[in-house]
């Protein structure tokens, strides 16, 4: 049997580090994000509002949403998404481990994604923000 014939879900791994150049404006459109959003009821977005200034990987966390990811991919939909995001300690000379062999590998083959969330566990570290979809 074909790959076609056996499966059609496909699970995709990306990892992004990313350098939080500018914290204010960072949090300032998170704050943005969750004031303008209707569908946060009251006690969520209290909630929200304050979280997302006292960390920037939750502001992140907030913005990035992995269905606009896959948007215009032609042929596919988005079944289930999960991403967090945490501060982490980051050098740029270090060599990235990738697949399997990484030892902060939160998302084990066998481990099903959870419905799409925002949610960040922070390190302390103000050199970068990794966020995992």
């Amino acid at each position: 049997m074909s790959n076609d014939e056996t499966s059609r879900f496909v699970r995709l791994h990306v990892e992004l580090v990313m350098e939080v150049a500018d914290s204010g404006r960072l949090t300032g459109a998170a704050l943005d994000h969750i004031n303008g959003d209707p569908s946060l009821p009251a006690e969520e977005r209290d909630h929200a509002r304050e979280t997302v200034q006292t960390d920037p990987a939750e502001a992140l966390a907030y913005l990035v949403d992995p269905f606009d990811l896959v948007e215009g991919v032609p042929g596919v939909e988005l079944t289930q998404a999960s991403w967090s995001s945490e501060e982490i300690d980051y050098d740029a000379d270090a060599e990235w481990v990738l697949g399997h062999d990484a030892e902060d590998d939160d998302f084990p083959e066998d481990e099903e994604p959870e419905t799409a969330g925002a949610a960040g566990a922070a390190e302390v570290s103000a050199d970068g923000v990794r966020a995992r979809f």
